[in-house]
């Protein structure tokens, strides 16, 4: 036996079960087929959104409380500067298909939230051009994610905290035996009684039949723009948003670097048949609509992209992640399948991959996250 857990993976889902599990046992393996945060993975484009105003299912909203709590400990034990607190919008039409769902959920979650009007929205946000019935909803607990600075940081405190690191192998196979689980890297192999699979994109590969078969590899791609007067556009001055207005739709965050700004076409994932083959040009299509997007949307931002990126994730048919044991009795456990949407929650959901995993705690209230949904599909 070569440790209690491996974790196959080292991204987003990965390095934070990592990082939770190294609190709990030394006897925890990573492994990463590139370096951690590496600039192909889902980690890559610099930030994501974090928020906890919302559409969808109520559920999540323990987990997102849970997540921001943990990101402030990731902070403390690292000191490393992770979250950039600058408030969010969420931003629609008043009677649209986007803000009355988002309100619903966020009324029965109780989450702190504002609702500012179109003249309200002018005179704190003017960098938005508004459509007459468009209203916001603002979150004050929400912000920018360093995404690369936060996956070296969770690596390197689970490294200080006994863990393994195994970069640059790629994992072949995974299989259960008598003994555990034995997984394979080329003409190597390695034993464990518990394994984690939070590989994202490249998940698919190690799945059973019954989960491929409900997943999908997807190209989702980010874009950039200069603001004709930065400190509009500062973390200070420009929160993170989400807009789905009309038949357009984009989300952003402010120039964390001092210079540029993301703002990016909302919900464009498409499929692609490998992860590690995700073309990371952008179609004249999809530049065509995003500039168009940004004229309207954004006058203080030239509407020329001056950078742009693709990277794969992993999505679920029913747009819900994976989290738990692929079968019952299984020694293989799955934190993966996030459909673009696991940045902002992965503290949470690595802490309960790592402590299910290694025996410690079972966590109520997942059953619309457990694998086992899809055994009668």
């Amino acid at each position: 036996m070569d440790g209690k857990l491996a974790i196959i993976g080292l991204g987003s889902i990965g390095s934070m079960a990592l990082w939770q599990a190294s609190h709990l046992t030394q006897d925890v393996v990573g492994f990463e087929a590139q370096a951690p945060a590496h600039a192909r993975s889902a980690v890559g484009g610099d930030t994501r959104l974090f928020r906890m105003l919302y559409r969808g299912v109520p559920d999540f909203y323990p987990i997102l409380e849970r997540s921001r709590d943990l990101w402030a400990e990731l902070e403390a034990e690292t000191g490393q500067n992770i979250l950039t607190r600058c408030g969010g919008l969420s931003i629609g039409s008043a009677d649209g298909p986007y803000i009355p769902a988002l309100l619903e959920t966020t009324r029965i979650n109780g989450a702190d939230h504002e609702i500012l009007s179109r003249e309200q929205m002018a005179e704190r946000y003017p960098q938005h051009n508004l459509h007459p019935d468009d209203i916001a909803v603002y979150d004050p607990h929400a912000g920018a994610l360093r995404t690369d600075r936060a996956v070296t940081a969770a690596v390197a405190a689970a490294e200080a905290n006994g863990a393994t690191i195994h970069s640059n192998t790629p994992i072949d196979s995974i299989t259960e035996t008598s003994d555990g689980v034995l997984i394979t890297s080329g003409d190597k192999s390695w034993t464990f009684e518990t394994v984690i699979v939070a590989s994202g994109g490249w998940s698919q590969r190690l799945m059973p039949d019954y989960l491929k078969a409900a997943t999908e590899i997807q190209r989702c791609f980010l874009t950039w723009f200069v603001a004709k007067d930065a400190a509009e556009f500062s973390p200070e001055n420009f929160p993170v948003f989400i807009r789905i207005s009309g038949d357009r739709s984009m989300y952003g965050a402010p120039a964390v670097d001092g210079a540029t700004v993301k703002a990016t076409l909302d919900g464009r994932g498409a499929p692609t048949p490998k992860a590690d083959s995700v073309p990371r040009d952008l179609t004249s299509a999809e530049i065509s609509e995003t500039m168009e997007t940004v004229t309207e949307f954004f006058p203080g931002l030239f509407p020329n992209i001056v950078r742009s990126d693709a990277f794969p994730d992993l999505f679920t048919s029913d747009g819900k992640p994976l989290i738990g044991y692929v079968n019952e009795g299984s020694n293989i456990y799955f934190a993966t399948g996030f459909s673009g949407q696991g940045f902002k929650i992965a503290t949470g959901f690595g802490e309960i991959a790592a402590h299910e995993a290694l025996g410690k705690r079972t966590f109520d209230g997942l059953d619309f996250a457990r694998p086992r949904r899809f055994k009668s599909v």
